[in-house]
């Protein structure tokens, strides 16, 4: 298997930019964003062109999406929300605040292999839930973080860290805002030259396709003290078990077992580290062979027929049902079982 750290995935987001409302399948709007007092620092944000409008002007004759249309740089993004089926979202009453990357961040940063797939019909949940992560319910202008630094709730639940202290708007470390304030009768749009991803963290917390979740990966993260690893820099292959998985687990150990597995840090910890690599490995990359997992020992990967199976200490392989979800600090590959190591059975 070829481990290649290609933090390129990360980037994949530059869907992110009108879809990011919430679908019919979406969660209430998070909270406002709250900036607090505005500070005055003496400068405008950066502003590469003039912006159409000034913030939630809702005299402004287009929505979002027909903004970002007009615009006639937002192709690529505009192509993602309606794949993802978000399109009637950003048309909505709103208002929504939206982080869009233009065509231009979009081509430098997205490879295409991962664009053709997070397109096609498997992939709508995870990309409606990156584009979420680009859009805040209500309407903040640049004047209103210039000065200062805040932490808020996109749609999706997760937070951006957004750093308004240099005179310039930039959003998680690296994608800075470009130009601010484009007006829409819903809202507003803040121009990125960068896309935005979230942890593998929370992808896992807000993913949910009405079939397949990882809420209880989610709580063992959690119970063994991982999230801030796998919210860390990363870079990250996580082979996530579905809730399912860890039903069935929980079904061959049997309650009493199961429940103290998860209360039992040292193993659960070694549990989930059995499911994680040191770099990223995008489905493509994938050849069969042995890898060595980040709790030491190793897990075998059999590629056959266009499929990949990851047998471990048992004798039941899990299946990848599902790759290449991509996040900040590194990719998800979905699979069917919890694998074992050895000493936990």
């Amino acid at each position: 298997m070829n481990l290649s750290s290609r933090s390129a995935l990360a980037l994949f987001v530059a869907l992110p930019l009108a879809l990011a409302g919430c679908g019919s399948d979406d969660p209430a709007p998070a909270t406002t964003a709250d900036t607090g007092t505005t500070t005055d620092t003496g400068t405008t944000p950066t502003d590469t062109g003039s912006p159409a409008d000034t913030g939630g002007d809702t005299t402004a004759a287009k929505d979002i999406v027909d903004t970002a249309v007009g615009a006639g740089t937002f192709k690529t993004l505009v192509a993602a929300v309606q794949a993802a089926g978000l399109e009637s979202t950003l048309r909505g009453a709103g208002p929504f605040m939206v982080f869009a990357p233009d065509d231009a961040a979009f081509k430098k940063s997205v490879p295409d292999f991962l664009l053709t797939q997070l397109t096609t019909a498997p992939y709508k949940t995870e990309l409606a839930l990156i584009l979420k992560y680009h859009v805040l319910s209500g309407s903040v202008k640049a004047a209103d973080v210039l000065g200062k630094k805040s932490n808020p709730a996109t749609v999706l639940g997760a937070k951006l860290s957004v750093d308004g202290t240099s005179g310039k708007v930039v959003i998680n470390g690296g994608a800075t805002v470009t130009t601010a304030d484009i007006g829409a009768s819903n809202g507003l749009i803040h121009v990125l030259d960068a896309v935005l991803l979230p942890t593998i963290v929370d992808t896992a917390v807000g993913y949910d396709d009405g079939t397949t979740k990882f809420s209880t990966l989610v709580t063992a993260v959690t119970a063994a003290d991982l999230a801030p690893t796998l919210s860390g820099p990363g870079t990250f292959t996580v082979f996530a078990p579905t809730d399912k998985a860890f039903a069935d687990l929980k079904t061959k150990l049997g309650d009493t077992v199961f429940a103290g597995l998860l209360a039992d840090k040292v193993k659960l910890a070694k549990v989930l580290k059995y499911h994680v690599l040191g770099a990223v490995a995008y489905g493509k990359d994938v050849t069969s062979g042995d890898v060595t997992t980040l709790e030491g020992s190793k897990i075998k990967l059999t590629v056959a027929s266009g499929k990949v199976t990851i047998g471990d200490t048992t004798t039941t392989s899990a299946n990848v049902v599902l790759t290449d979800l991509p996040n900040s600090n590194g990719v998800i590959h979905v699979i069917d079982k919890v694998l074992v190591p050895a000493g936990i059975l």
